[in-house]
């Protein structure tokens, strides 16, 4: 089954997977709701989820699927980041996660994994998750975010809500060079690399715990 918010990218998944021969799409959903209708009456076997949905969000969706229906097989297609959202999806019960800027070939490629109870992930974002697991050590079972203090965590909300670090700086009463320093530290243990993904991060990461 497929659960995206966008009726053309619903259809164009569709003809894609139902033009290979062993796949039969047995419902759709544009949000949690129908989903979870469809999965109960269906129960497919593999569950194709986008992370933003009608009415609410996918990891959400993706964690209420995995701990009710432990034969649905879940697999995330996106826009967002898979360097920054991969690793949640995984936590959250996925078996793999695609981008929507993939080609077509790949789609289906990482449907058949998950069919077969198989992680899939694309090479890059494999090789950082062992980086991230054996080289540096990191603790995948600890959201990202859990890694923050409590000040840095405080820096890292405000940041979701759009304010800017002078705003930010006022609000905590403190130097906007102090906030700097806090946002060098986030996004050394966020493992981001600019400014522009922290916020795209934060923001995501506001909307889904609003």
């Amino acid at each position: 089954m497929i659960v995206d918010d966008h009726p053309l990218v619903r259809e164009g998944l569709i003809g894609l997977l139902t033009a290979q021969s062993d796949f039969v799409i047995c419902g759709e959903a544009a949000g949690a709701t129908e989903a979870r209708r469809i999965v109960a009456e269906q129960k497919p076997d593999v569950a194709i989820i986008d992370l933003t949905l009608s009415d609410g969000t996918g990891i959400d969706l993706i964690k209420e699927l995995k701990a009710r229906y432990q034969g649905v097989k879940l697999l995330v297609l996106s826009m967002h980041d898979e360097s920054m959202f991969a690793e949640r999806a995984l936590r959250a019960g996925a078996l793999g996660y695609v981008s929507k800027q993939e080609a077509s070939r790949t789609i289906v490629e990482a449907v058949r994994t998950v069919l077969a109870g198989k992680l899939y992930l694309s090479p890059n974002m494999t090789e950082l998750v062992v980086q991230r697991a054996f080289i540096a050590g990191a603790d995948l079972s600890r959201p990202p975010v859990d890694r923050l203090t409590e000040r840095e965590r405080e820096v890292f909300e405000l940041i979701g809500q759009g304010l800017s670090s002078r705003q930010i700086a006022v609000k905590l009463e403190v130097s906007p060079k102090t906030i700097e320093t806090h946002r060098e530290h986030i996004k050394e243990k966020l493992e981001l690399t600019t400014s522009t993904e922290l916020t795209r991060y934060a923001v995501q990461w506001a909307m889904e715990h609003q």
